[in-house]
């Protein structure tokens, strides 16, 4: 499995750039690896975006996910990570990413990312 990179992920042209608007995308299987222990890491990446002049094709973004399986990372770095590709990628007026991870030793731990284009 090749290691996540902002080149797989694909976009399409906005079909409404004069309006502005929200999606959101929830990834509910979202698997990474501990950088301590190499024990797996299980969430839930949401992204809500308004777009910009891109929107994120989702079969690339799904690509794009599961190639995490195997990357060891903290989850600071992991949603901090999505954050500046998606970003790079798609170039939104505003993004946020939240992951919400599954309780490891009794503790959970969701990481909240944002971005504001410059106007």
């Amino acid at each position: 499995m090749a290691a996540p990179s902002v080149d797989q992920l694909e976009t399409f042209p906005n079909p409404q750039p004069g309006r502005e608007y929200s999606i959101e995308i929830v990834c509910p299987e979202f698997t990474s690896l501990c950088p301590k222990t190499g024990q797996p890491d299980f969430g839930t990446i949401t992204f809500t975006y308004t777009p910009g002049p891109l929107c994120v094709e989702l079969k690339s973004l799904k690509l794009y996910l599961q190639n995490y399986r195997n990357e060891g990372a903290f989850y600071e770095t992991v949603v901090n990570r999505l954050l500046d590709d998606f970003v790079t990628a798609c170039r939104p007026v505003r993004c946020c990413v939240v992951g919400a991870f599954t309780p490891r030793g009794g503790i959970t731990t969701t990481v909240t990312c944002r971005h504001e284009a410059q106007s």
